[in-house]
Order: C-alpha cells, then sequence, then structure tokens
C-alpha cells in the first residue's frame, strides 16, 4: 500500500484530507515543514499533499526541499489563495499539481491516483533503461571463449550486491569495461561512476584528488575541492592500478574503507560517504604484500570479490570476434566500409603474442584501417613490427632507449612519443623499453601532452 504524507497547519483540513484517503492509501500527517521533512526522512514516502500558505516555512519552501532531495516523490500542492500565478510558480518548482481549496475529494483522489500511477511507470522506465545499459555493457566485453563466459558470468553475479571487487589481469584486458559493466548492473548504475587512475598522479596529488581539501590546506588551495570519493557519493569509485598508491595513502584509503567517512585534506571534520568501490591492478597484489608494497589489511579490505581477466593469448579463439566487432566500431568513425580480415592476415594476427592485449589488438585494426587501400584488411595492412616479430627477425623497434640518454626535453618528448607509438600507446611496454617507473611516464606524457596517442 502507497502510503502518502499531508502536511498542513489547519487541523480539519489536515484530518479531512487524510480521513478521505485513508480506505486506500497509509496517510501520515504533519502540521508543519519541519515535521514533513522529518517524516520523509524516517518513513518510505510516496507522495506528498501540502498547504502552500503555513507558519514558518512555506509549501514552496518545503516543494523546493522534496524536488532536491526526494526527487521522485510527486508533490500536490493546496492553497486557499488560488491563482494563476502561485500555480505557474508551484509549477515551476516542480510540483505534480496545484489545487484550491474546498478541495473536491474525489477530484484529488483521481489526481492522487494519476500521480502515484506515473511515478509507477517511470520507477519501470528507470528499471528497463538500467537493464538495458547493464545489457550493453556485458556485450561489450566480446568474446565466447570459456574464460569470458565465466567473466560475464562473474560480473551478473556480483553487480547487484554492495560488495567491494579487485579486478586483477594485464594491462590491456579492460579491466575498466569491466568496472563500468558492475556498475550499469547494479542498483548505483543511474548514479554517478568515478574513475581514478592512481599510476597518473604523484603521491600528493592523489590524496588530494581521492579525499578532496578545504581552502587553505596547502599553496595554491584557494577553494574547496571535493574528492572523487564524495564524487561518488551513491554511485561507484573505480580505483585503476591501485598497487601504485604509497603507504601512506594506503593508510587512509583502510581508514575511509573501514570508517565509511572521509576527511578532506586541512580538515579534521569527518564526512559520510556512500560509495561502492571497485579497484584493479594489473600486478600479483599478493606478492605485492609479501614483499611489503602493499598493506595486507587493505589487500584483504579489496579483495572480497575478484575478477581475474585472461590475457588474449589464453582466449585467442576470441580474436576474430573481436577483430570484427573492432572494424564495425571504425568503419562510421574512419568513414570506410571495411568488409572484414583475409584469412592470411587473420592467421597472422593469431599468431601474434598480443603483449598489450585487447588495448594493443584495437589500436592495431585502427591502424590498418586507416592505411588499408582495399575493402578487406590484407597481410601488407598488418604493421612491421608484428611481422617482424613472427617472422623472428631483430624488429627495427627492439631497441631499449634510454630516457636518461636525452639531452634536452624536446628530445625527451620525440623519444616517448616514438615508443608510445611503436607499442601501440601500451603504457605498460613503453615505460619498460624506456627503462623508466609507469608513474614517471605519465607524468611526462601529461607533460608533453601526449595523451591521444592511446
Amino acid at each position: 500500500m502507497n502510503t502518502l504524507l499531508v502536511v498542513d497547519d489547519d487541523l480539519a483540513t489536515r484530518e479531512g484530507v487524510a480521513m478521505a484517503l485513508r480506505d486506500t492509501y497509509t496517510v501520515l500527517t504533519a502540521a508543519d515543514a519541519e515535521s514533513a521533512a522529518a517524516l520523509l526522512t524516517s518513513h518510505d514516502i510516496d507522495l506528498v499533499l501540502t498547504d502552500l500558505r503555513m507558519p514558518g516555512r512555506d509549501g514552496l519552501s518545503l516543494l523546493r526541499n522534496i524536488v532536491t532531495t526526494h526527487p521522485n516523490i510527486p508533490v500536490i500542492l493546496l492553497s486557499a489563495y488560488g491563482s494563476i500565478e502561485s500555480a505557474v510558480e508551484a509549477m515551476r518548482n516542480g510540483a505534480y499539481d496545484f489545487l484550491t481549496k474546498p478541495i473536491n475529494l474525489d477530484h484529488l483522489a483521481l489526481i492522487v491516483q494519476r500521480a502515484l500511477r506515473q511515478k509507477t511507470l517511470e520507477r519501470q522506465n528507470a528499471r528497463l533503461r538500467t537493464q538495458l545499459i547493464g545489457k550493453s555493457a556485458l556485450e561489450r566485453l566480446i568474446g565466447s571463449s570459456e574464460v569470458m563466459m565465466h567473466v560475464r558470468e562473474r560480473i551478473e553475479q556480483v553487480a547487484p550486491t554492495p560488495a567491494t571487487v579487485l579486478i586483477q589481469g594485464a594491462s590491456g584486458t579492460g579491466k575498466e569495461l569491466v568496472a563500468r559493466a558492475i556498475h550499469a548492473l547494479s542498483p548505483r548504475a543511474n548514479n554517478p561512476f568515478v574513475a581514478v587512475h592512481c599510476a597518473a598522479l604523484a603521491p600528493t596529488l592523489l590524496e588530494s584528488e581521492l579525499f578532496g581539501h578545504v581552502k587553505g590546506a596547502f599553496t595554491g588551495a584557494n577553494d574547496d575541492h571535493k574528492g572523487r570519493f564524495e564524487l561518488a557519493n551513491g554511485g561507484t569509485l573505480f580505483l585503476d592500478e591501485i598497487s601504485e598508491i604509497d603507504l601512506s595513502t594506503q593508510v587512509k584509503l583502510l581508514r575511509v574503507l573501514e570508517t565509511r567517512t572521509v576527511e578532506p585534506v586541512g580538515s579534521a571534520e569527518p564526512r559520510p560517504i556512500d560509495i561502492r568501490l571497485v579497484a584493479a591492478t594489473n600486478r600479483n597484489l599478493r606478492a605485492w604484500v609479501q614483499e611489503g608494497k602493499f598493506r595486507e589489511d587493505l589487500f584483504f579490505r579489496l579483495n572480497v570479490i575478484d575478477i581475474n581477466l585472461p590475457s588474449l593469448r589464453e582466449r585467442r579463439s576470441d580474436l576474430p570476434l573481436l577483430c570484427d566487432a573492432f572494424i564495425r566500431e571504425f568503419n562510421p568513425l574512419l568513414g570506410r566500409s571495411i568488409l572484414g580480415l583475409d584469412h592470411e592476415a587473420l592467421v597472422c594476427l593469431e599468431q601474434y603474442a598480443w603483449p598489450g592485449n585487447v588495448r594493443e589488438l584495437r589500436n592495431t585494426i585502427e591502424r590498418m584501417m586507416v592505411l588499408a587501400k582495399g575493402d578487406r584488411l590484407m597481410r601488407d595492412d598488418i604493421p612491421q613490427s608484428i611481422l617482424d616479430t613472427l617472422n623472428g627477425a631483430p624488429s627495427t623497434t627492439s631497441t631499449s632507449p634510454s630516457v636518461a640518454a636525452s639531452s634536452s626535453e624536446p628530445e625527451e618528448a620525440a623519444l616517448i612519443r616514438k615508443v608510445l607509438l611503436e607499442t601501440n600507446g601500451n603504457r605498460t611496454a613503453t615505460a619498460k623499453r624506456l627503462g623508466i617507473p609507469l608513474r614517471t611516464l605519465y607524468r611526462r606524457i601529461k607533460r608533453y601532452g601526449l595523451e591521444s596517442i592511446a
């Protein structure tokens, strides 16, 4: 049975409306806006009928509060001082309807019925939209191999719960896609999904990005800044490459997860948060715990549910499906009409080891499509570095240049750009080739404006 809230400072009107509706609904009453606000917090209210003019906060003030804090609750305003201006103001502020006193109770019952019916339809539509978004997110995890079927089953099983999830897999396997699918299939799907790529931020910046800061917390903190935890409130926070968080930030992250509150940098006032955490790493986090690089208590807090993503080498049977999907994706974006892969080209791609996994394959298909001369992707369209690897010949890209050897910033930027292009944008492979930490590479990519090299 739906629950209605009747708000009116006049006892006779309040009880009269309540009595007229109690045969069909559960009806609560309040004599002022403050009492009504308390009932809205403590009860599951489906609809509010409120007087316009009341001592203290009036009905319009209550309406604005409900629209902000409970946007799914329809509000019907009642007034003995009906005017076109009042009705327009009420509707502009989000009222479902505006009725003048004395109230025709039969008409009121009809309006209430319509409002509740509309609310039910909107709820059903929202649920359907969420299901479609979730289905779309799952469909982006392309593959019919047994390991990918298992991954999708795990996502569908875990998503509806509030459990923290740890996604482990090599770079380029699709960890963020999995995180987004979990969010899209969860009850939080209509709320924010906020992603943080931890390796791309220095420890001092990461703390402020995660937890926020208050004005004056440090030099340059000219305003209050909400952290990602607060921005994700009600939704899902995705921490990618969580293994790269330094130990001092790990302590603070653990406290946030234990207390479900966050303290911005420079503030001692805890703020409550309501988030679902999904973390990801391309490292063996257990091994990092044993090496003292990651806190064991934080690992156990994160590893409630684990999802392990296979490398592309472990699911080679999915490669034709992935290639077809990428061709369909890029055809309209590139203005091409590529029909598919030539058999010889497909055989070559299936034999390659794909150290950059699905991301490397996607970038390779895009590159082949840009340079292809015909309507099919041929062996000659495959990047020479891949062909050299398959032929066992020393690749022109197999050297290991050092960033430290670059004598100037322009030379360093050019070198990083060159290796990024040769590795199809694979950050981990690029950092390894250049002999620098991954975090350093991300900072230099940002410094030199090389983010667009995917």
